[in-house]
Order: C-alpha cells, then sequence, then structure tokens
C-alpha cells in the first residue's frame, strides 16, 4: 500500500484504468481458488484507497462476465451481477472482482468518490498470455495448434467442445474502455461485448485457430477436462444505447 501510494502521489494520475489482476483460464482458476481470491482482492483494495486518498477523478475498473451467477437466465446484462453464487470452478476469483462493483457504490456514497467498472467477455489479441495452463482459452488453443504443428501430433482441445463463448479483440476493447473514462457516467457497471449473436463454440473456436494456422492434422477433444461454465452470453444493449 506506501509504495503504491508513494507512486499515486508523485505521478498524480486524475484518471485510472485498473488492470492489474491474477488472470488464468480454467484450469488455474479452479486450481488455485485461494489466490486468485486473496491476491485479486488485495490489489482492487490498495487501488481503490489510492484513488480516493489522492482524490482520482475517475476509476475505472476490470470486471469478467465469470462474476455472474453460474444460475441465471440469459442473457447476462448489468443488473444481475449479484443475483446468485459464480460457478465453482472460479469462485475466488468472481467474488473478488464482484466485490469492486459492491466497493465503487460504496466508495461514491461514502466519500463521492466517481468508481466505475466494465465487464468484457472473452478477450484476445497481440500480447496475450499464450501460457497453455495459466492463459485464456484462445491464445491457449493457438500455442497448442502451434506446437501440434510443429511436433506433427494432435491438436487437442480440453473439454467437448461443446460451451458457448463471446470474444472481443482486445484492440477494440481498449478503444471502448477509453471511452467508458471519458464518457460514461455511472457507478454500475457496464459490459463491453460483441452482440448475443456472436456467441460462438469452443469447437468453433478451435476450428477458427486451425484455420487460420494453416493446421492441417487431427484434432481431438479430452473430455476428461472439464467445460467449465456452459453459456455466459451477454447483452452489449446498454452500451448500445450509448454507441448505437
Amino acid at each position: 500500500m506506501a509504495e503504491t501510494l508513494a507512486l499515486f502521489k508523485k505521478l498524480k494520475p486524475t484518471h485510472v484504468i485498473h488492470l492489474a489482476a491474477k488472470v488464468g483460464g480454467l484450469y488455474a482458476n479452479s486450481s488455485q481458488k485461494v489466490e486468485f481470491y486473496r491476491e485479486n482482492t488485495m490489489m482492487n483494495d490498495v487501488i481503490m484507497e489510492c484513488c480516493k486518498e489522492t482524490k482520482v477523478q475517475k476509476l475505472v475498473s476490470c470486471l469478467s462476465t465469470c462474476i455472474f451467477p453460474d444460475k441465471v437466465e440469459y442473457p447476462l446484462t448489468e443488473e444481475k451481477v449479484h443475483d446468485g453464487p459464480p460457478h465453482p470452478s472460479n469462485e475466488g476469483y468472481a467474488l473478488a472482482k464482484r466485490m469492486i462493483d459492491t466497493m465503487n457504490r460504496c466508495y461514491n456514497e461514502e466519500y463521492g468518490c466517481n468508481f466505475t467498472s466494465i465487464i468484457p467477455t472473452n478477450v484476445y489479441g497481440k500480447y496475450d498470455n499464450f501460457n497453455i495452463q495459466q492463459g485464456h482459452v484462445l491464445p491457449g488453443m493457438m500455442h497448442k495448434v502451434y506446437l501440434a504443428k510443429k511436433n506433427n501430433t494432435p491438436f487437442t482441445v480440453w473439454g467437448t467442445g461443446k460451451p458457448l463463448r463471446q470474444f472481443i479483440y482486445n484492440v477494440d476493447l481498449g478503444e471502448l474502455m477509453v471511452w467508458t473514462l471519458r464518457e460514461y457516467q455511472e457507478i454500475a457497471p457496464l459490459i463491453l461485448s460483441v452482440g448475443e449473436e456472436d456467441e460462438v463454440t469452443i469447437k468453433q473456436a478451435a476450428e477458427a485457430v486451425v484455420k487460420g494456422l494453416n493446421f492441417k492434422g487431427e484434432m481431438v477433444f479430452d473430455t476428461s477436462k472439464a467445460d467449465g461454465q456452459y453459456r455466459k452470453v451477454a447483452s452489449n444493449a446498454k452500451l448500445r444505447k450509448y454507441l448505437p
């Protein structure tokens, strides 16, 4: 806390986008629930308190669609964040991230802070984490296909390939984050996503990676691995009200 506060006092930021987080894919989240909860909670607490202490004009924090309840009516909307427990596979990370929304309201009510948050869907793009064990689904599959092509081995997709996901390119997300920082005035979170109609299965995503990397080998599904949450399609209706 002391070192971060010293940095804030030195740099004197007026606006902050909070991206500091311990993140990972399904395997990492399910095997390190305590670490994902504790480390993210500590980072969120430090950033918020430093913004309050140095009178930052606006803070935008990044959440995730995995924070939503496992049992919920689709599509996901901003009002449903706290309507039930998250999927057990990533409950440590999800609950730590949910608390950002709670504390945004608390800081606003008690101190008048202008803190808000965004909820992106699955992000992919340049400079991603391509670690197979710890990265997210698309970069992980890209790395697997690269190795399968290099070693002339099958490309193995974890799970059945049936779960559904929405993906957003990181450059597009970055532009929307800057818009949120400048224009969005609500404390309530805002989903940043492609449309519901752009939802694809993990199998379809894998096939796109295979095509993109021109892989001609065999693709197999390891059904001994968990699928994780089956579906978490999010609505971007609120975003489209601001940006038709």
